[in-house]
Protein backbone atom coordinates (compact mmCIF):
# COMPACT_ATOMS: atom_id res chain seq x y z
CA UNK A 1 0.00 0.00 0.00
CA UNK A 2 0.79 3.57 -0.21
CA UNK A 3 2.01 5.75 2.44
CA UNK A 4 -0.05 8.75 2.04
CA UNK A 5 2.35 11.85 2.96
CA UNK A 6 1.44 14.87 5.38
CA UNK A 7 2.53 18.49 5.34
CA UNK A 8 3.78 17.02 8.24
CA UNK A 9 6.35 14.26 6.80
CA UNK A 10 7.62 16.19 4.23
CA UNK A 11 11.78 16.73 5.07
CA UNK A 12 12.63 20.26 6.03
CA UNK A 13 14.81 22.24 4.91
CA UNK A 14 18.28 22.87 6.72
CA UNK A 15 17.65 26.40 8.73
CA UNK A 16 21.58 26.24 10.28
CA UNK A 17 21.97 30.00 8.93
CA UNK A 18 18.83 31.35 10.30
CA UNK A 19 19.61 29.47 14.07
CA UNK A 20 23.22 31.44 14.06
CA UNK A 21 21.96 35.02 13.50
CA UNK A 22 19.27 34.72 16.85
CA UNK A 23 20.48 36.94 19.75
CA UNK A 24 21.20 36.18 22.76
CA UNK A 25 17.75 37.68 23.79
CA UNK A 26 15.78 34.51 22.98
CA UNK A 27 16.09 31.08 24.67
CA UNK A 28 16.63 27.73 22.53
CA UNK A 29 14.32 24.67 23.99
CA UNK A 30 14.94 21.01 22.20
CA UNK A 31 11.71 19.18 22.30
CA UNK A 32 11.18 15.97 20.35
CA UNK A 33 14.21 16.89 17.98
CA UNK A 34 13.20 20.29 17.23
CA UNK A 35 14.24 23.37 17.73
CA UNK A 36 11.92 25.82 19.35
CA UNK A 37 12.68 29.65 19.77
CA UNK A 38 11.08 31.51 22.26
CA UNK A 39 11.51 34.74 22.55
CA UNK A 40 11.99 36.62 26.47
CA UNK A 41 9.64 39.39 27.44
CA UNK A 42 11.12 43.24 27.03
CA UNK A 43 11.97 43.95 30.66
CA UNK A 44 12.77 47.72 29.61
CA UNK A 45 10.87 50.29 31.84
CA UNK A 46 9.00 51.81 28.45
CA UNK A 47 7.68 48.59 27.47
CA UNK A 48 6.40 48.20 31.17
CA UNK A 49 5.11 51.61 31.41
CA UNK A 50 3.14 50.93 28.34
CA UNK A 51 1.71 47.36 29.38
CA UNK A 52 0.92 48.98 32.76
CA UNK A 53 -0.94 52.46 31.26
CA UNK A 54 -3.70 49.79 29.93
CA UNK A 55 -4.72 48.74 33.42
CA UNK A 56 -4.79 52.20 34.49
CA UNK A 57 -6.93 53.28 31.98
CA UNK A 58 -9.49 50.15 33.19
CA UNK A 59 -9.46 51.24 36.61
CA UNK A 60 -10.21 54.76 35.98
CA UNK A 61 -13.06 53.77 33.84
CA UNK A 62 -14.67 51.14 36.22
CA UNK A 63 -14.30 54.03 38.55
CA UNK A 64 -16.34 56.36 37.13
CA UNK A 65 -18.75 54.06 35.82
CA UNK A 66 -19.00 52.74 39.41
CA UNK A 67 -20.72 56.02 40.75
CA UNK A 68 -17.55 58.20 42.05
CA UNK A 69 -19.69 61.13 41.66
CA UNK A 70 -23.15 59.73 42.87
CA UNK A 71 -22.33 61.55 46.62
CA UNK A 72 -21.92 64.70 44.71
CA UNK A 73 -25.51 64.10 42.80
CA UNK A 74 -27.62 62.19 45.17
CA UNK A 75 -26.17 62.74 48.60
CA UNK A 76 -25.56 59.25 49.27
CA UNK A 77 -23.08 58.62 52.20
CA UNK A 78 -19.36 58.26 50.91
CA UNK A 79 -18.49 55.10 52.54
CA UNK A 80 -21.33 53.31 50.87
CA UNK A 81 -20.03 54.43 48.02
CA UNK A 82 -16.53 53.51 48.40
CA UNK A 83 -17.82 50.19 49.59
CA UNK A 84 -19.31 49.75 46.07
CA UNK A 85 -16.47 50.50 44.00
CA UNK A 86 -14.22 48.36 45.89
CA UNK A 87 -16.25 45.49 45.16
CA UNK A 88 -16.24 46.29 41.81
CA UNK A 89 -12.46 46.71 41.61
CA UNK A 90 -12.97 43.18 42.99
CA UNK A 91 -14.95 42.37 40.34
CA UNK A 92 -12.41 43.74 38.21
CA UNK A 93 -9.97 42.02 39.09
CA UNK A 94 -10.61 39.01 38.77
CA UNK A 95 -11.78 40.04 35.14
CA UNK A 96 -7.88 40.88 34.30
CA UNK A 97 -6.87 37.55 36.09
CA UNK A 98 -8.83 35.33 33.25
CA UNK A 99 -7.80 37.75 30.88
CA UNK A 100 -3.92 37.03 31.96
CA UNK A 101 -4.60 32.91 32.22
CA UNK A 102 -5.95 32.81 28.66
CA UNK A 103 -2.92 34.27 27.55
CA UNK A 104 -0.38 32.08 29.54
CA UNK A 105 0.15 28.25 29.59
CA UNK A 106 0.74 28.10 33.03
CA UNK A 107 -1.54 27.50 35.75
CA UNK A 108 -4.67 28.07 33.53
CA UNK A 109 -6.99 26.31 35.36
CA UNK A 110 -5.85 27.83 38.90
CA UNK A 111 -6.02 31.61 38.00
CA UNK A 112 -9.41 31.02 35.93
CA UNK A 113 -11.10 29.28 39.03
CA UNK A 114 -9.11 32.59 41.18
CA UNK A 115 -10.78 34.99 38.72
CA UNK A 116 -13.81 33.50 38.99
CA UNK A 117 -14.06 33.13 42.90
CA UNK A 118 -13.31 37.01 42.89
CA UNK A 119 -15.93 37.94 40.44
CA UNK A 120 -18.84 35.50 42.33
CA UNK A 121 -17.57 37.24 45.68
CA UNK A 122 -18.48 40.89 43.82
CA UNK A 123 -21.66 39.88 43.27
CA UNK A 124 -22.22 38.47 46.71
CA UNK A 125 -20.88 42.05 48.15
CA UNK A 126 -23.07 44.00 45.92
CA UNK A 127 -26.32 42.38 46.81
CA UNK A 128 -25.55 43.07 50.67
CA UNK A 129 -24.59 46.06 49.76
CA UNK A 130 -27.94 46.65 47.74
CA UNK A 131 -29.92 45.55 50.56
CA UNK A 132 -30.83 42.64 48.81
CA UNK A 133 -29.02 39.24 50.53
CA UNK A 134 -28.97 36.05 49.23
CA UNK A 135 -28.33 34.60 52.36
Amino acid sequence: MVKHRRWSDKPKPETDAKEEKITLNEEKITLNEEKIVIPERPTDIKSIILSGTKYVYIVIVAALLSGIFTPLTLGIEIENVIFGMLSIFLGLAGGIIIFLAMKSQKMTLLLVSGGLAMIIASLFLIHELAGRSFF
